[in-house]
């Protein structure tokens, strides 16, 4: 079932036009969310939704306060109210004393070391948060991160931990990461020349406390991966066995799969679990907010046939549950993200295919179809107006969708690194009601100008009535 609708005045009409120049270039955000990230962590693939996949702007132009749509300044609730720091990170791998300070969890009463801790490789992968229960394809190519994976075929582990890093501070990482659990490895060394190593599937079966970084000074040499101490949190079932179907059922079909089985058990499971109130009111808050978003056209949207499957339940056992609507509101979120981003590169984007035309009927070779006009052109090529244009347009997309990005991601981690059930259901309910705060708001605009505009016949009638 498609949950995310997109009006077709939110696709450009042309492939986008990528301008070669490192300084001018506009880097554009994908909005699907296939995971297909490189093994770059400094580097996320421009398919990631990272805040590196948006122009980049110094680190000193982040906000500290990040402040969500259509909240109050004097807004106590808001779990964003401290920007950044509203999420927890550890130390930067570059402090100083690095050794007896800041990683030793003995000299830091916040740190929680039990028997449960253990060492886990970490692979930070830029800007993006994921999610449990979810899948993820990695490509991997850079020697460290071929030599991870062959440890941790090696052990028989087949885990990792996969961290946040900070948007502003090179090698620092978010406290709480999710662990990636390797389903299937395909070595494709000799079709790709070797320039990728293996293309690997990946189930995120948990979430990870990250305590301790045991080698700092690897992410600045770089000749093996980094490793921490951390405390895996199991959320998802992937654990507890609850997946395993019935022993009765030998004498099934051998066609009918155990996956769906369990699918259609967890369907129903979910249906006989009764809400908690905090549950009932997060549910019944985006079925008002999928209601706006109709009522006013939304360009991206749910559809209302999402409101049934928005799942509230604890853990996966059951689906839908709040796992899966929360990834639902991340793919939400980057649609918004992206249909801005076409927005407003729509009027510069009509003017350079209009350029491109013009310059080819000057060298003969007018008359083509928009499909025929080249892939790609080099900023000095351009004219100095339109070289002037796409600077401010870069311009205002960074300080524009920067903050919107940043704001997403955070709330996700924030989510992510929520103690509890009741306390994710509390923060999915608050960004929901914000976002139905900011629709709401919207709409009584939209009446209050549609209004006014419905009056004006009537009152020259009433004018014309009086002069006659």
């Amino acid at each position: 079932m498609a949950f995310i609708k997109k009006s077709a005045s939110t696709i450009l009409p042309l492939s986008l036009l990528i301008l070669h120049n490192a300084a001018a270039a506009i880097a554009f955000v994908d909005p699907s969310r296939k995971s297909s990230a490189t093994s770059t962590p400094r580097s996320p693939s421009i398919g990631s939704s990272s805040w590196n996949s948006i122009t980049p702007f110094a680190p000193n132009h982040i906000q500290s306060t990040i402040k969500l749509q259509m909240v109050e300044d004097d807004d106590d609730n808001n779990p964003l109210s401290r920007g950044i720091d509203s999420v927890s990170w550890l130390p930067s791998v570059y402090d100083a004393d690095i050794s007896r300070s800041v990683f030793d969890a003995s000299a830091n009463p916040d740190i929680e070391v039990n028997e449960d801790t253990e060492t886990l490789p970490l692979f930070p992968l830029g800007g993006i948060v994921y999610t449990p229960n979810s899948e993820h394809i990695l490509n991997i190519f850079e020697p460290r991160y071929r030599q991870m994976y062959n440890d941790i075929l090696m052990n028989g582990s087949k885990r990792f931990v996969v961290s946040m890093c900070h948007p502003s501070e090179e090698g620092r990482f978010a406290q709480v990461g999710v662990l990636f659990s390797l389903e299937e490895l395909k070595e494709v060394s000799e079709m790709t020349a070797d320039r990728v190593k293996y293309i690997c599937n990946h189930r995120v079966t948990g979430r990870v406390k990250l305590h301790k970084v045991l080698n700092p000074e690897a992410w600045e040499n770089r000749d093996t991966y980094l490793k921490v101490k951390g405390t895996i949190i199991d959320d998802t079932g992937a654990f507890s066995g609850n997946d395993n179907v019935d022993n009765n059922d030998e004498a099934m079909d051998e066609n009918v799969s155990k996956k769906l089985i369990n699918a259609v058990k967890k369907a129903a499971a979910a249906d006989a679990i009764e809400k908690s109130p905090e549950e009932e009111a997060l549910y019944k808050s985006f079925s008002e907010l999928v209601e706006l978003q109709h009522n006013l056209s939304e360009d991206v949207r749910f559809t209302r046939a999402s409101v049934k499957s928005f799942g509230v339940a604890d853990g996966t056992d059951v689906d839908p549950n709040l796992w899966t609507s929360i990834r639902l509101w991340q793919s939400y979120a980057e649609q918004r993200l992206v249909a801005r981003q076409n927005e407003m590169q729509k009027e510069f984007q009509e003017k350079l295919v209009e350029f491109l035309k013009k310059d080819m009927d000057k060298n003969g070779k007018g008359g083509k179809s928009d499909e025929e006009l080249p892939s790609a052109i080099g900023f000095e090529d351009l004219s100095p107006e339109l070289q002037g244009e796409l600077v401010e347009l870069q311009k205002r997309m960074s300080q524009e969708l920067k903050p919107l990005l940043l704001e997403q991601t955070l709330s996700m981690q924030k989510i992510l690194e929520a103690s509890d059930h009741e306390e994710r259901v509390e923060l999915m309910r608050y960004f929901v009601d914000a976002e139905r705060k900011r629709l709401s708001a919207k709409k009584t605009l939209k009446g209050m100008f549609s209004g006014g505009m419905a009056s004006q016949p009537r009152e020259v009638k009433k004018r014309e009535s009086r002069g006659n």
